[in-house]
């Protein structure tokens, strides 16, 4: 399994691929402010990030391109379109966790008003995070509709999913059968990389996991 590196140009031999593509920086990323559900857009930084990245994942000629219809995710999606000619398709399904009153807050903020919180959600205990989801809800809404895209495609098709981090490795964890509390060993995302599962004779298979560039620090919510 490759951890770094960029994307060979061509289709994989045989089966399916998803690509689970985070989006770009944003301004709260920076900052380390959990945006949840929050529509915050991409920085200039953050669409440089998607125009590299859409050059690298269009050498895989995708067959469909899915994306959450957070602002952050629909820019970074657009940029694979516009080199493909794919249109991409909005869910709300894949947007990322909503955390309640953690949302607009700093990492050190949430320390400080609710550690213990963050220390049961970290030792992989079923949190509602602010208030809002478990992690356990957000991968039931988003992984139904990558599978239900990924049926679409054709033999040894390519679809690119455009999430964001926590629903990323959610979503992940659940296409690969792992149990819940054992999510947090997937490590984060950095910003415009992206994860790739295949499918197998068992189902589907993690090829690939925050490739796109050498290793920088994750920057978001899933951290």
């Amino acid at each position: 399994m490759s951890t770094t590196g960029e994307v060979t140009a061509g289709r994989a031999d045989r089966g399916r691929r998803v690509i689970l593509w985070r989006h770009g920086q944003t301004a709260w990323n920076v900052e380390r402010r959990f945006q949840g559900t929050t529509d915050v857009p991409l920085t200039a930084t953050g669409a440089a990030q998607a125009r590299r990245a859409a050059k690298l994942l269009a050498g895989l000629r995708p067959d469909a391109i899915i994306s959450s219809d957070l602002a952050r995710a629909a820019h970074t999606a657009a940029e694979l379109s516009a080199l493909t000619g794919l249109q991409v398709t909005a869910e709300e399904g894949l947007r990322e966790t909503y955390a309640g009153i953690w949302q607009g807050l700093t990492h050190d903020e949430i320390i400080a008003r609710h550690g213990e919180e963050y220390a049961a959600w970290k030792r992989g205990e079923p949190v509602r995070r602010g208030g809002g989801e478990l992690e356990t809800e957000v991968a039931g809404r988003a992984a139904p509709v990558v599978l239900r895209h990924a049926e679409k495609l054709p033999e040894n098709g390519t679809l690119v999913v455009v999430s964001h981090g926590g629903t990323i490795r959610t979503t992940i964890g659940r296409l690969l059968g792992l149990a819940p509390p054992t999510w947090e060993s997937l490590g984060g995302l950095t910003n415009c990389c992206w994860s790739v599962l295949g499918e197998g004779a068992r189902g589907w298979r993690l090829l690939e996991h925050n490739a796109g560039t050498l290793p920088e620090p994750v920057l978001g919510d899933d951290v």
